[in-house]
């Protein structure tokens, strides 16, 4: 009888390791699937706003069709954020369109008539609205993607996670920081016709 106990403590101590395996294995499963959610929330916002621009475009190429290369900027600006395939591509292309998009409202600060247009302010308006929800899709990702990595990084788990199929995963960080510490904003200036102007 004297093996009983060493079997036992053996036994117990795998049941234990199972255990901790098994709890493990599926937070990992819930904190990926959560990245996996938040990052198609931050892939619909993407597409939401490239779905604006053309008729963005189009309402200041109106007022200022001779500034060809600002539009082009833009439009390939929009391609590239639709063409990443992954956090790393979209943080560069969303720079790119920040840019271009900073060019473009300044193209549009020269034409009153245009800051006046209520179909433009509408456009600008979807514009701001679909840079914050990208801003808040992006923070809400990228603490999923804190926590996934530190959860796989941390002892034991860095002894097992990578072999059951789980990695780390990217931040969606945008190259050019200051291109996107401010989305495209509207002031209102009551002494032109109280309408909307662009800034």
């Amino acid at each position: 009888m004297e093996w009983l106990v060493p079997v036992l403590i053996v036994v117990g101590v795998l049941v234990l390791l199972g255990i901790y395996l098994w709890a493990t294995y599926n937070s990992l499963v819930q904190l990926n699937v959560r990245v996996d959610e938040a990052w198609s929330g931050i892939t619909v916002q993407l597409k939401r706003r490239a779905d604006l621009i053309p008729n963005l475009i189009e309402s200041v190429k109106g007022y200022a069709a001779h500034e060809k290369s600002v539009f082009e900027n833009v439009t390939r600006a929009r391609a590239e954020t639709l063409n990443a395939s992954g956090p790393a591509e979209a943080g560069i292309a969303e720079g790119h369109l920040q840019q271009a998009l900073r060019s473009l409202f300044a193209v549009a600060e020269a034409y009153p008539q245009l800051q006046a247009s209520q179909n433009f302010l509408q456009l600008q308006h979807s514009i701001v609205d679909a840079e914050d929800k990208i801003q808040a899709a992006r923070r809400f990702y990228n603490g999923g993607v804190r926590e996934l990595n530190t959860k796989i990084k941390v002892f034991p788990n860095n002894l097992f996670a990578r072999g059951l199929g789980f990695t780390e995963r990217e931040f969606f960080e945008v190259a050019d920081g200051a291109a996107i510490s401010e989305p495209p904003a509207c002031s209102f200036d009551t002494r032109s016709l109280n309408a909307p102007q662009a800034r």
